[in-house]
């Protein structure tokens, strides 16, 4: 039992990591494309961009589902506090992919289609900063009690460093859904979103810049993990490949490729991610919380890991079955105005 208590939160850990991963990589980009779309110039463009995502933007969202409830399965005391202490971006972040859904639906039956527009963009757009404020509150901790129940008051997910990580997370949004049009758009369309990503590229590599730069001068306790060997050469080799796969991104969008500047995004976000795990791991409720604080029984875990272990290969599949199936290029007549 000792070791089942070791090893299965730190399965339960992996396993909420890929959850968020996947759903960022590919929820990500849908809401990149819904906050471009509020830069569109014309009706038949901002059509065409919606109807990239037609086909596969609702089980993008399935990830985000299955992370609550994997979350709150595995370990229901981050659940109950991250919700307590995150209540107004999550309910934020809700709304925005409420809005998003209704305008999507609404748009396509409505004559004067500027309202749902603007709603599924700005839905888009609230969905992502409240994302963004909610993943920099927690990485740069809750305040909680010995028994890990949230302490502070409603407005401790607002502060500089989270506003700095929500800008950043929203730029990076923008970046991945410009990398997707490239390679779902033709023509004058595709050209504008080479435009759109080179200057996400270059945005993103600033916020990520200034997040690691400011980080260890705010959080002493991020600081001393972050100078502990043999953390300290990981973290040192990480920015580097950051800026590594930037320039490659922004080589590859100078040729104008269409398909590697989206691969490229893909390695960015999975180096991002990789980096977070490292600080924020063992911690559930950094930095006070660890995950064998906060897990569940073993035995919750070990039925809850034979129902994910059928579920994640089905989910897997569908998500590629789909966009096999809708491959290839949206174009003017796709869209049908």
């Amino acid at each position: 039992m000792e070791t089942l208590d070791y090893f299965l939160p730190q399965v339960w850990f992996f396993i909420l990591a890929l959850f968020l991963f996947l759903y960022v990589i590919l929820d990500g980009f849908d809401l990149g494309v819904g906050i471009l779309s509020l830069t569109a110039d014309s009706e038949e463009r901002r059509g065409m961009l919606m109807t990239s995502l037609s086909n596969v933007w609702d089980a993008n969202e399935t990830w985000l589902v299955l992370m609550g409830g994997a979350l709150f399965g595995a370990f229901p005391l981050a659940y109950g506090t991250i919700l307590s202490a995150l209540y107004i971006p999550i309910v934020g972040m809700i709304f925005g992919l409420s809005l998003r859904a209704v305008a999507f639906e609404f748009r396509e039956q409505a004559n004067r289609k500027w309202f749902w527009n603007l709603a599924f963009g700005l839905g888009s757009l609230t969905a992502a900063l409240g994302q963004g404020f909610a993943l920099g509150s927690v990485l740069y901790g809750i305040k909680v009690d010995a028994s890990g129940h949230f302490t502070g008051t409603i407005w401790d997910w607002l502060s500089v460093q989270s506003v700095l990580v929500a800008l950043t997370l929203v730029q990076g949004y923008v970046l991945i859904g410009s990398t997707y049009l490239i390679m779902k758009t033709s023509g004058e369309l595709q050209k504008n979103h080479y435009r759109t990503a080179r200057i996400a590229a270059l945005t993103t590599l600033v916020g990520a810049i200034a997040i690691t730069i400011s980080t260890p001068i705010i959080y002493e306790s991020t600081r001393s993990q972050l100078f502990e060997r043999p953390l300290l050469y990981i973290f040192s080799l990480i920015p580097l490949l950051g800026v590594l796969l930037i320039g490659l991104l922004l080589r590859s969008l100078s040729r104008e490729a269409e398909n590697t500047p989206f691969i490229w995004t893909l390695l960015l976000f999975l180096l991002s991610f990789v980096g977070l795990g490292l600080i924020v791991f063992p911690y559930i409720i950094p930095t006070r919380i660890t995950i064998y604080d906060g897990a569940a029984a073993p035995s919750s875990l070990v039925f809850m890991l034979i129902f994910v272990g059928f579920l994640i290969p089905i989910m897997l599949f569908y998500n590629i079955y789909q966009y096999v199936v809708f491959r290839g290029k949206v174009s003017s007549t796709a869209y049908g105005e």
